[in-house]
């Protein structure tokens, strides 16, 4: 009966997919085709549209930043290896057979209806994934249950949870705007000091760009993202973290205060008012004032294993152009 259904489920998907060079010949919008994509896969296996590009946005990004990755180069991002598609046992590991595949106990499957399941093709892949997740269920308890039992890693399971909020929320997945912290109208000032040796606390770099201006002068979100951390740290005073849909956390700190609904789990876009320029930090809860107010802007990338700071300079640059060139 399990086998039924599955067949079944395939002659619809086949029916209902979008045509594979439809897209591309017109030169369409490469998230209007995701997204067709998308829901196209939601019909069948019932797993909303939203988790299913949250697990393709989150794979597509650790694939652009990981050295033992192939980079994506399809519509979908979602990589299987060749052992796991295959079947460990399986002799040919880039078996595409169907048959074949399941006797060896692999994951692949036909996604398009043409035969093959092949590891390289998008609807394979992301049918291949999407059914994994339906076999655990289609509500958020038990998609997170599946996505840990498929990662092993808390983090990953709520920054793919996080994606799909934004991505249910806003109803589209084009979210790659970008504001620059304070209000360009400001006197402020900054330039690059990423790397420098910072010694309050221990030898240490400087994860990220200062921002000088005046006191209380409002701090923006930079990007469409959620509110992961609101509170105190002894070296970044009160401070504020927000992640984004391509696993960057954007990092704003030594605040004189938070804006007065923000709350962690909040969801932002560019321009939405997080809090105010400070000099907050370097000491317990409260100390101030042992600097002049600034913002400290850092950026810092999750590749699936860990979490490096890199160089928010050139970002603010750029996205200050772009403001000013709008105004």
């Amino acid at each position: 009966m399990k086998y039924l259904k599955t067949f079944i489920a395939m002659i619809v998907l086949f029916a209902l997919l979008p045509s594979s060079s439809s897209a591309s010949e017109k030169g369409e919008d490469v998230y209007a085709e995701r997204m067709e994509f998308y829901k196209t896969i939601e019909t069948v296996t019932l797993v909303p549209w939203y988790y299913i590009a949250a697990v393709d946005q989150y794979e597509r990004n650790i694939r652009g930043v990981r050295r033992d990755l192939p980079k994506a180069e399809g519509l979908s991002g979602v990589y299987f290896e060749p052992m796991k598609w295959s079947g460990p046992l399986n002799p040919n590991q880039e078996d595409d057979n169907p048959m074949s595949i399941t006797l060896f106990n692999g994951v692949g499957i036909d996604g398009n209806g043409d035969g093959k399941a092949l590891r390289t093709d998008d609807f394979d892949a992301l049918m291949t994934m999407a059914t994994y997740l339906q076999s655990y269920g289609s509500d958020d308890d038990n998609l997170k249950i599946a996505l840990w039992n498929y990662y092993k890693r808390d983090k990953t399971v709520s920054i793919i949870a996080e994606i799909a909020k934004l991505y249910k929320h806003f109803g589209r997945l084009n979210l790659t705007a970008h504001s620059f912290p304070v209000p360009l109208r400001s006197r402020h000032s900054y330039r690059n000091t990423w790397g420098d040796a910072r010694g309050w606390g221990g030898r240490r770099i400087h994860e990220g760009t200062d921002i000088f201006a005046n006191y209380g002068v409002p701090v923006m979100a930079t990007c469409y993202g959620i509110v992961e951390m609101k509170g105190w740290n002894r070296y970044g005073g009160w401070r504020v973290g927000i992640r984004d849909i391509n696993n960057t956390y954007h990092y704003y700190a030594h605040l004189s205060g938070f804006s007065k609904d923000l709350k962690v789990g909040q969801i932002v876009e560019p321009g939405t008012v997080i809090g105010g320029v400070g000099s907050s930090g370097y000491g317990p809860p409260g100390t101030s004032g042992k600097f002049p107010p600034h913002l400290h802007y850092g950026m810092y990338k999750d590749n699936g294993y860990t979490e490096w700071s890199f160089d928010p300079y050139p970002h603010l640059r750029l996205w200050e152009r772009q403001m000013r060139s709008k105004r």
